[in-house]
């Protein structure tokens, strides 16, 4: 495989479709579609495609990391609030072997002290936070590293 079919799912957890007007001054005034506008220019720079997908739905992100397994090399996932609850997640990240990197708009371990606990940190490659939308350029530059560092 060619590093230009290198594909990378970009996945993000619940509410984070209403980023830009959901609490700004913890997670900024940048919309989700802006997000992953920019996603898919970094995209182009590191030369791999990516396709972004957003649920509010636990099932619905669970069957997207079952799926990726035959289409994509890497994940980066922001779970949202089912990083602190979703073992559901964690095991089909587990099952599908695939490499992926947690990410975080906001510096979960500044928050709430239940915010504190990932159930995905011990599963993925590494865990960014709290850089803003930052932290997705992040993870993307960081799994592609991964990707290609394993071939």
């Amino acid at each position: 495989m060619s590093e230009n079919n290198i594909k990378i799912l970009i996945l993000h957890g619940p509410n984070l479709n209403l980023l830009g007007t959901r609490e700004p001054e913890i997670y900024g005034a940048q919309t989700l579609e802006a997000i992953n506008q920019d996603l898919s220019q970094l995209a182009r720079e590191l030369e791999v495609q990516v396709d972004c997908f957003q649920s509010n739905s636990e099932g619905e992100l669970v069957d997207k990391i079952q799926q990726a397994k035959s289409e994509y090399q890497g994940v980066v996932i922001n779970a949202a609030a089912y990083t602190h609850s979703s073992i559901a997640l964690r095991d089909a990240l587990i099952a599908t072997g695939l490499p992926a990197v947690e990410v975080h708009l906001s510096n979960i371990y500044q928050r709430e002290e239940f915010r504190h606990h990932s159930y995905l940190a011990s599963v993925v490659v590494g865990q960014i936070s709290g850089f803003g939308p930052q932290s997705y350029h992040l993870g993307l530059r960081a799994i592609v590293h991964q990707v290609r560092k394993g071939k």
